[in-house]
């Protein structure tokens, strides 16, 4: 028994299907649109029991054109003479059926992001299926399963699951990471430059009871306790992906920069190159490996270095900072044991860093912000307030910042915080390269592009939801992450060329749908009107250099 189902899906659309019980079991027999209005609904549901009711039923052609109407032949008018029987009845005449919507799809979507798939060359890789599932990825991320509906509203015929499977597995033993990656390396090279990559990683849990060799429970960003990995993203300065890379659950983040920057240097045959990271990816040895392979690194400094690096602009200038004011400096390479090299407090002028002269020293930037004062000294009161309440006995909570405990007595850290308050609006970054290749400002802005890092995950995260993953071997969890990396490439290159957020753009293109049409028996397919906005959009896709 079949009938007519109405079934809501992710992104808000409704869907029309004609589902139909078999064995006691549920089984899809034809998907006829989704709709996003009650006038569109009100069409899907009829063209279903339209079909439904068709005789032809029993065999209903599940592919893109229906089967061809039946012609019937009608014998000619009579030709009866003035004498004819005028009480009879009147001969019929069979009439041209009305023109009928078969379905709708949004094809121009489709079209859209193939052709950006393919202006980046990934149509090298070779595989439909893969880009397929690529594109659904951004249109709507959802499970293996899934996959079919959305790229039938996109007027796709998907593979099957157990063929979309074997992609993945394809996807990994075929090396298409690599692929992917060189064409990326490629298109980052034409339209801009890779002197200067940015680095971070974030976690993605997984939907698992147990952890094994790689999914383990960690530190998590989100602060859950489900089994994850740790993903490292080297991006252009425009936040264009470079290279992907996954890791144990547990593996501490300052272990993860420099395999992933070695694989980018050896896969690209790269000798000169800078790599900003955030304060995470400060440690002795990951800049020490970065200086030895030969690379250019800015990194964010941590605030409770500032009183040794300042300690003689301290003595000399007193604790006041002007907005936008700029210490160039140096720091020892590791802090628990090393004081040589460092900043001498007795002499006024701060020492200009050089390789040779200062063999134990990073060179030291701290700026100031009037801005960034402003903002620590609230999140500072808060703690503070946090702070006297567990002392005074009115909050219970972990110790907080600020509070010290001494003989089962807890008290107020004045002293801690007296040091806070004098480093309120500093922040540091730690480089390896000299000033006069890249001044103190140019410093801070190259560290500064880091949000293009954090926007691309976040556009990971949210729009193209790599998260959670349902994968549970190492190579289906690396398929995905190769198809989460293809769509944010995809993605960035939308956003640049367009101008528009990737939400934006999706929900400008995908209502405007191409409607199948049966008029007398031909089929034939009727592509939706354009604005002028639209063919702006259009074309700015078509556009070989990005807007960023």
């Amino acid at each position: 028994m079949a009938w007519v189902r109405r079934v809501r899906t992710a992104s808000g659309a409704t869907a029309v299907q004609i589902a139909e019980s078999v064995d006691g079991r549920r089984r899809i027999v034809r998907h006829v649109g989704s709709a996003r209005d009650e006038a569109e609904l009100g069409l899907l549901i009829e063209e279903a029991h339209r079909l439904l009711d068709d005789d032809r039923q029993g065999v209903l052609d599940l592919g893109i054109t229906p089967a061809r109407t039946k012609v019937v032949m009608v014998p000619p008018p009579s030709t009866a003479g003035l004498f004819a029987d005028r009480t009879g009845a009147a001969t019929s005449r069979l009439l041209v059926a009305r023109p009928q919507v078969l379905k709708t799809s949004s094809a121009l979507l489709y079209d859209a992001l193939a052709g950006v798939y393919a202006s980046l060359g990934f149509d090298a890789v070779g595989d439909e299926v893969f880009r397929d599932l690529v594109i659904a990825r951004i249109v709507e991320p959802t499970s293996l399963l899934d996959t079919d509906r959305v790229l039938a509203e996109m007027g796709r015929v998907s593979a099957s699951h157990s063929t979309r499977k074997r992609t993945l597995r394809r996807a990994h033993a075929g090396g298409y990471r690599d692929q992917i990656a060189a064409t990326c390396f490629r298109h980052a090279l034409t339209t801009g430059d890779v002197s200067l990559v940015l680095y971070d990683v974030t976690t993605l849990y997984f939907e698992a009871d147990k952890d094994d060799d790689l999914r383990k429970v960690g530190y998590s960003k989100e602060r859950r306790v489900d089994p994850q990995i740790v993903v490292g993203l080297l991006v252009d300065r425009h936040g264009f992906p470079l290279e992907i890379g996954c890791f144990e659950g547990n593996k501490a983040e300052t272990l993860t920069i420099v395999p992933i920057v070695k694989a980018f240097q050896e896969r690209h045959g790269i000798t000169d190159m800078v790599v900003v990271a955030d304060a995470g990816m400060l440690s002795a040895g990951n800049l020490r490996d970065l200086d030895e392979a030969g690379l250019r690194f800015i990194v964010g400094s941590r605030v409770t270095k500032a009183p040794k690096d300042l300690e003689s602009h301290f003595r000399w200038h007193g604790t006041a900072f002007a907005d936008g004011q700029v210490i160039d400096t140096i720091t020892p390479k590791d802090q628990r044991g090393m004081t040589s090299n460092a900043s001498d407090p007795k002499v006024k002028a701060e020492p200009v860093w050089d390789r040779q002269a200062h063999p134990r020293s990073w060179r030291a930037v701290w700026a100031y912000s009037t801005k960034r004062a402003v903002r620590d000294n609230k999140t500072l009161t808060l703690q503070e307030n946090k702070a006297r309440a567990v002392v005074a006995g009115e909050k219970a909570a972990r110790t907080p910042r600020f509070v010290k405990t001494r003989n089962g007595a807890q008290t107020l850290d004045e002293a801690s915080l007296a040091r806070a308050r004098r480093l309120l609006g500093l922040k540091g970054y730690v480089t390896n390269i000299e000033a006069t290749i890249m001044p103190a400002h140019e410093v801070i802005a190259s560290y500064h592009d880091l949000w293009h890092v954090e926007q691309s995950f976040r556009m990971s995260k949210t729009d193209l939801r790599a998260r959670p993953v349902f994968a549970r071997t190492r190579d289906a969890i690396e398929a995905h992450l190769t198809i989460v990396f293809t769509a944010l490439a995809v993605s960035r290159t939308v956003q640049n060329r367009t101008g528009l957020s990737l939400r934006r753009f999706l929900r400008t293109l995908k209502p405007l749908r191409s409607a199948t049409i049966e008029i007398n028996g031909v089929t034939n397919t009727i592509p939706p009107a354009l604005s002028p906005d639209i063919e702006t959009i259009l074309n700015a896709l078509e556009s070989p250099s990005p807007r960023h």
